[in-house]
């Protein structure tokens, strides 16, 4: 089985220290640095965090709403590989209202071609480890591979 990205770090702490959320994992850090926004404004990006326990599950959301995005619940840590790399909601920015649709349209048997084409079209434009794409690249790229 192939565990989503989001369950490999929890594999290497000992089980009294095994508390994770997934956040912060499908955003384009170079363009949502400065993205956040209140909340209640429109446009307002929406980020999905996934845990296991309700605990961890609130710390996750809460640091997701403090830092301006909207947090969605978008369930367990098994189900995170839904927002991974090639996945329609992976570095999309989409709000609250679009995110459901983006997650429920994820195919995980499709994830991993959809990361090869966009790392193809990346290295053709750019020289990867001397240059980072332009946020607003990535992300027109992304929506256009994975949604």
């Amino acid at each position: 089985m192939i565990w989503p990205t989001s369950l490999r770090p929890v594999e290497f702490l000992p089980k009294p220290f095994r508390r994770l959320a997934a956040g912060f994992t499908q955003i384009e850090i170079v363009a949502d640095i400065n993205k956040g926004q209140p909340a209640g404004a429109p446009g307002r990006v929406a980020l999905p965090v996934a845990a296991d326990r309700e605990s961890d599950r609130k710390v996750g959301m809460t640091l997701v709403e403090a830092t301006g995005f909207d947090a969605f619940d978008s369930g367990t840590l098994a189900e995170s590989w839904r927002h991974q790399p090639g996945s329609p909601a992976y570095c999309t920015d989409l709000t609250r209202s679009e995110l459901p649709a983006a997650l429920a349209r994820a195919e995980r048997d499709r994830l991993a071609k959809r990361r090869e084409l966009a790392n193809a079209v990346f290295s053709e434009r750019y020289e990867m480890g001397k240059e980072v794409p332009a946020a607003d690249f990535v992300i027109r790229v992304h929506r256009a591979l994975f949604m």
